[in-house]
């Protein structure tokens, strides 16, 4: 424990840098124990924590900003990986896409006090052309007011942590091990999340050419899109469909047949509303198996107006 306090007390700046960046590139490390620790030494030792705010606050805005360049030049391709290797996937689905969809690079301000938002918000905030220094603006801000609250509970509750650390110090050896332990069981919950999430996406799919038939039959479905408005004005839509952002916004008329689609993996965005709108009286809705790009690739006619 003693040698943990070192490397802190000496290389606290560091130590911070590279667990935020890291936490802020996709990989699931804790980053505000880190802060915090750092900001009460700190605070017990008389320096200034101006210092870990600003190194804490630039190493977020690299990680973001890595994650926006991916979101320009990979676009939806990036956000069906991070939705494949998440281990919060129902970050990536319909909530999360309609809250920046609606309040747009200004909700890149509280993005990093949502789990499993921030790296969603800075890709599609690439993905939908966001100009670059509003994108740096806004997600400053986010960045600052994030790590400026890990630094602030550092340094109110110092006493506190020391506390907490004292007591660490008298198990001795098993100090590291007893981390590794709860790191490992955060990301075994976090796992088992992942697993439910996917145990409710299993549910009947149509297929584009289904759904073709379906429209030129007598009796049309109604088609509901579920992507960001600025990707569905990029690259059009299915003829008919109606553009949704929430579940509320989708709660129309029951009707026989409900299609539902996006562009994410497992088609989760259109699942997770599919059965919500089951919940609300609609008695037989589907998601579109391959979502928008499923049907494009068969060369369906695709509108954009």
């Amino acid at each position: 424990m003693n040698t943990l306090l070192h490397l802190i007390a000496v290389y606290g700046l560091l130590v911070v840098f590279v667990s935020v960046l890291l936490d802020q590139g996709g990989i699931p490390v804790p980053a505000y124990p880190p802060i915090i620790l750092t900001a009460a030494l700190a605070t017990d030792q008389g320096r200034s924590a101006w210092p870990i705010v600003a190194v804490a606050a630039i190493a977020a805005v690299i990680a973001d900003w890595l994650w926006y360049v991916g979101g320009r030049r990979l676009g939806a391709k990036l956000l069906r990986l991070m939705c494949r290797l998440s281990l919060s996937p129902d970050s990536c689905v319909l909530m999360t896409r309609g809250i920046y969809g609606r309040w747009g690079p200004p909700s890149l301000i509280v993005a990093k006090f949502i789990p499993g938002f921030a790296a969603v918000a800075t890709t599609l905030a690439g993905e939908t052309g966001t100009r670059p220094g509003r994108f740096l603006l806004f997600d400053g801000i986010g960045a600052v007011l994030w790590a400026g609250v890990a630094v602030a509970l550092g340094v109110v509750f110092h006493e506190a942590v020391n506390s907490v650390l004292e007591r660490l110090e008298t198990l001795g050896r098993m100090t590291i091990p007893v981390v590794l332990a709860l790191i490992a069981g955060f990301v075994l919950w976090k796992l088992w999340r992942r697993r439910m999430f996917r145990r409710q996406l299993r549910m009947a799919r149509i297929t584009p050419a289904e759904l073709r038939a379906l429209m030129d039959g007598e009796s049309p479905p109604l088609i509901l899109d579920v992507r960001p408005q600025p990707q569905r004005a990029l690259t059009g839509w299915i003829p008919g469909s109606i553009f949704v952002q929430t579940v509320a916004e989708a709660a129309l008329t029951p009707r026989e047949e409900v299609i539902v689609y996006c562009d994410c993996p497992n088609e989760a965005s259109a699942a997770v509303l599919a059965r919500a709108l089951n919940k609300r009286g609609f008695k037989r809705v589907r998601p579109l198996a391959g979502g928008f790009d499923a049907w494009k690739s068969d060369g369906n006619l695709v509108s954009f107006e």
